[in-house]
């Protein structure tokens, strides 16, 4: 029950932040690979990336890949909050004196992050590629043409094998393994430190809230150069597309720090935000609200 809820929180946060995850994944794959003076500007902005994705492919095309997203929030979330809150259950995320204790909570928080990168890489793969295709006047990175979620499937297994599928794991479980500790542990001290000082004890909700706003501003900071370097891995494809551009983590920052300078690797700053603040929000208090249940129904 522990996975299914965290789960559920994924895919109810999912559904409201997909348009900014449609516009982060479209900065980030902007002037791949080109000096700052030699890239053609398709998105000048969040606001303006909203306006012309709209304008070009329809308001629908805000919710692109919206299906992968769902199964990405529920594959990630079951898999980090789940085992996070079991950690927490049974007392592992804490001191012999039953305080949070941040080295084993970060420990928790990061090996869960890891095994929830395995386990939703593929749709993460497949979510970022949907997400990158758009009208030729505003197409950005590499353009895989997949007619929906399970054609997406059916074409990487063939051209690219089960590996496909895999693409930028390791740049997934590293940035899953820093964000979750960075999201995590935040949250759980703060809740903690907030309840030891008698904030909002008759309100779990409004304590998880403002919890929450702490760790999406850690999780932002710490992410955005994995997150655009998983972007820019898991919409590459393979040799078959054409030439491989990254051949892994380091090969790829390296590459674009190189050509794009610092600010690639903080490409997609505003809308990653304003994906995660709310994300993260809304699934850690859905989180907290249904384990709150479950553990009043238990009594």
């Amino acid at each position: 029950m522990d996975f299914i809820i965290g789960g559920l929180a994924g895919v109810g946060a999912t559904i409201i932040t997909n348009p900014m995850d449609v516009v982060k994944t479209r900065l980030q794959l902007q002037g791949e690979l080109k000096a700052k003076t030699e890239q053609s500007t398709r998105y000048r902005g969040i606001f303006h990336a909203l306006y012309v994705i709209a304008r070009a492919d329809g308001a629908l095309a805000l919710q692109k890949g919206l299906a992968p997203a769902m199964l990405l929030g529920f594959t990630m979330n079951s898999v980090r909050l789940g085992m996070y809150h079991v950690a927490e259950v049974q007392g592992w995320t804490k001191t012999k004196d039953g305080e949070i204790s941040v080295n084993r909570a970060i420990f928790w928080s990061s090996a869960s992050g890891v095994l929830s990168g395995v386990a939703a890489n593929p749709t993460f793969v497949l979510k970022t590629r949907i997400q990158a295709v758009a009208h030729p006047s505003i197409a950005v990175g590499r353009q895989h043409s997949y007619k929906g979620m399970f054609d997406g499937i059916a074409t990487i297994y063939r051209n690219e094998g089960m590996r496909g599928f895999f693409a930028g794991v390791s740049a997934t479980c590293t940035r899953l393994a820093i964000g979750s500790a960075a999201q995590l542990t935040t949250f759980s001290t703060v809740k903690e430190e907030l309840r030891s000082r008698g904030y909002w004890e008759n309100s779990p909700t409004m304590l998880a809230f403002v919890a929450s706003l702490f760790s999406s501003v850690l999780c932002v900071i710490f992410e955005t150069p994995l997150d655009v370097v998983n972007t820019r891995l898991y919409n590459q494809g393979s040799g078959s597309h054409g030439a491989v551009l990254y051949t892994g983590i380091v090969d790829c920052i390296t590459k674009i720090y190189k050509t794009e300078g610092f600010h690639g690797l903080y490409k997609g700053l505003g809308p990653l935000y304003l994906r995660i603040a709310p994300h993260t929000t809304l699934s850690l208090v859905i989180w907290d609200i249904l384990n709150n249940m479950l553990i009043h129904k238990k009594l």
